[in-house]
């Protein structure tokens, strides 16, 4: 399995609307991705390091795939609609990250 990390440096002036990415642009993408997207989160980010540092970013949105080349596929076909919505939620330009996940281990 693939995570797709799409992370929104924090910074002076930089904005984010976390309903507008919650409700439209995330589920927008899923879309596009189709069944070979698992499932996806978003995370609102509240502090760095300790509770009292500023977050590096404001939000980290990941995808979980089975198929890298069909997700490539998917968002190229897209390409326009994500970006073109991008207006709509931040002033921020994402940076994507890949990784292929290693290990996963649940703890009670």
């Amino acid at each position: 399995m693939y995570k797709v990390t799409i992370l929104y440096p924090n910074g002076e002036g930089k904005t984010f609307d976390m309903a507008y990415y919650e409700q439209k642009h995330m589920p927008m993408v899923a879309n596009f991705i189709g069944d070979n997207l698992k499932f996806y989160e978003i995370d609102k980010v509240i502090s760095g390091r300790t509770p009292n540092d500023p977050p590096a970013h404001l939000a980290v949105g990941y995808f979980y795939v089975t198929d890298i080349a069909k997700y490539g596929q998917a968002i190229g076909a897209n390409r326009d609609a994500i970006v073109n919505d991008f207006k709509n939620y931040t002033n921020i330009q994402p940076i994507i990250q890949i990784s292929e996940i290693q290990q996963v281990v649940y703890k009670n």
